[in-house]
């Protein structure tokens, strides 16, 4: 996860979090947090949704998060007032995130530059990164530490990519975008929004090209990932946990919340708007403008606000038009 794990024991979290295990020893270690479906024995995962409890049941979890009202049968939890920020908190005690490795050089001592690599003057490169051959990279780029660039890429003035962003070959990143950077994540507690800790990272598939001013965060646990092929227009926004299919077209503006899916193939077109947690069947188009609030089956063509089926969309307008005279009429 984040590189810097720690292990603590349930009992240990239990006092912490202020809460009471159930069917788990105190001295079972838990050594990291993940999603329910991703979990194995020596991880922590939350439920904090009723409609998820069958995946709670059947993910491998060593230790659950629940609410008092939860019923998961005999697996191992540990009920707590309120899991999801139980689950933040202990993101930040088991992933906590590392101080940044500084150099008094630009590049640092310990970065891996291959060969016929063009660095502009004001780019800099941190720790343990490796760059690909062949790549060029502009003025002004920041590259954090722990990145990995493949062959032939090319970075433009003033891009930025957060400690542990993967590029695969041949990606092209135009000015001023950023990848990696924290995901729209808060909890409510006590009249707060408090920041749940956002500890992934992004990773960017084969030819990939990326507009100017677009932003695509790193997940909170795991990876956003951008499927080989997929070309992203100016000032798209793509959420935590995204996971883009390859080849997909994201027109300019579009945004995608946090941890949707996008089959391959799928095109947004430009202001198109996705909500979080849904998915989007392959070779999917997405009209201008449109916002869609549930997932999508393959090949689908919708449009609007709510989106719908493009032809019955273009009907109810067509019908919307037609309604001034339809009221004149009905006034004479």
């Amino acid at each position: 996860m984040s590189g810097a794990e720690r292990t603590i024991t349930a009992g240990e979290l239990a006092a912490r979090l202020n809460g009471s295990l159930r069917h788990c020893p105190p001295d079972r270690p838990i050594s990291e947090v993940r999603p329910l479906e991703e979990a194995v024995p020596g991880s922590l995962s939350f439920l904090a949704n009723p409609k998820y409890a069958a995946k709670a049941k059947a993910s491998e979890a060593g230790l659950i998060l629940v609410d008092p009202k939860a019923d998961v049968g005999d697996r191992a939890v540990l009920v707590v007032e309120n899991p999801y920020w139980a689950f933040a908190q202990s993101i930040a005690w088991l992933h906590p995130e590392p101080a940044p490795d500084w150099s008094d050089t630009p590049i640092h001592p310990t970065a891996t530059i291959h060969g016929r690599v063009s660095l502009a003057p004001g780019v800099t490169i941190g720790a343990r990164s490796e760059i690909g051959a062949g790549s060029v990279i502009h003025p002004g780029v920041h590259i954090g530490d722990d990145c990995v660039m493949g062959e032939g890429c090319e970075l433009f003035p003033g891009v930025v990519l957060y400690r542990r962003t993967r590029l695969g070959k041949n990606v092209r990143i135009h000015a001023n975008s950023s990848l990696g950077s924290d995901g729209y994540g808060y909890v409510l507690v006590g009249g707060r929004h408090e920041k749940v800790p956002q500890v992934g990272w992004v990773e960017v598939g084969d030819e990939v090209e990326i507009g100017a001013c677009v932003t695509i965060d790193r997940g909170v646990l795991g990876a956003t990932r951008i499927g080989p092929g997929t070309k992203v227009d100016n000032q798209v926004q793509i959420g935590h946990n995204c996971q883009i299919g390859s080849h997909c077209l994201l027109v300019s503006q579009s945004g995608v919340s946090g941890s949707t899916k996008l089959g391959d193939f799928v095109t947004l077109a430009g202001k198109a708007g996705l909500v979080g947690h849904i998915e989007i069947g392959a070779r999917s188009i997405i009209g201008g403008a449109s916002v869609v609030a549930k997932s999508l089956p393959e090949g689908s063509f919708v449009t609007g606000y709510p989106a719908r089926p493009h032809k019955e969309w273009m009907e109810s307008q067509a019908a919307l038009n037609r309604l001034p005279g339809v009221i004149k009429k009905l006034k004479s």
